[in-house]
This record gives structure tokens, C-alpha cells and sequence, in this order.
């Protein structure tokens, strides 16, 4: 399929680790997706820099000020068809980041997070099906860059 008969929507997530937790954001759900745990992220605005969107999805979805670190992984998720709309990708970049500031709460008015938390990294719930594989994604990826440094 060409680009042109697709949507491209590029995304931007971060993977915060403090004291064997990780900060996750609660997704409301939508049409397509069940409510569930996810990384706290989203959609790049146009003209905006990938670690500027990281900072600015982490504070409106957790309260929490960031420091954007390095990429860690990248994925690319497709949308089934759905009839009546056009196909639909997002390619997300997953950022390790660090909370310099801020406090917990979810700043977002009327968007697609409920609220945010910590979740230990060996919870169960970091397996459920009601967490974004994104998430288990981002874990791994930090692994393995702690792993090489």
C-alpha cells in the first residue's frame, strides 16, 4: 500500500523507572482499544521534536516533569481495517526519561488518560491483558540499554 492511502500518526512514550516502579498512565479506552495500563505518551504534534512531546505527554498525563533521555526502541503498530475509514498506523518512538519535578496528577482535561501511577516492574498487572504491550516493550528495551552501558 502506498503512504498516501494510509494515516501516519508518529507518537512519542516514556519509560520512567523509580525504586523498582514504573509510572504508568490509565487509558480510557476509545472505539478500537479497551481502558488499560499504557506508558504515558502520545500523539507529536506538528513541528514539535520528539523529546519536547515526551515532556509535554508526561506532565499532562502524570504531573510529573521530565528530563527525556535517549530513544530505546521503536514499533510500529497497525490498526486492523475498519470499513468506512482509512487505514491507520502509528509509528512510536519509546524514549527513556527521568522525573525532575512535578507531582502526580493527571493535568489532561477531557482526553484519553483517567489518571496516572506507579506499578511495581514485577507486578503481575505488567502482564495482564489489560496492559499495552507497549509497555512490557518499553521495560525490555531498558533492560537490555542498562544492560550495555
Amino acid at each position: 500500500m502506498h503512504f498516501t492511502e494510509y494515516d501516519t500518526r508518529v507518537a512519542a512514550y516514556a519509560v520512567v523507572v523509580d525504586d523498582g516502579r514504573i509510572l504508568l498512565s490509565w487509558f480510557r479506552g476509545n472505539h478500537r482499544n479497551e481502558p488499560g495500563w499504557t506508558l504515558p505518551g502520545g500523539g507529536v504534534d506538528y513541528g514539535e521534536q520528539m523529546p519536547s512531546a515526551v515532556a509535554r505527554e508526561v506532565k499532562e498525563e502524570t504531573g510529573y516533569d521530565v528530563e527525556v533521555g535517549a530513544p530505546l526502541t521503536t514499533d510500529v503498530h497497525v490498526v486492523p481495517f475498519e470499513p468506512g475509514r482509512r487505514p491507520y498506523q502509528s509509528t512510536r518512538i519509546v524514549f527513556e526519561a527521568r522525573i525532575v519535578g512535578g507531582e502526580l496528577g493527571t493535568l489532561e482535561v477531557d482526553g484519553t488518560t483517567a489518571f496516572a501511577g506507579w506499578v511495581g516492574v514485577d507486578d503481575p498487572v505488567i502482564g495482564a491483558d489489560t496492559t499495552s504491550p507497549i509497555v512490557r516493550m518499553g521495560l525490555e528495551a531498558l533492560k537490555l540499554a542498562q544492560s550495555t552501558q
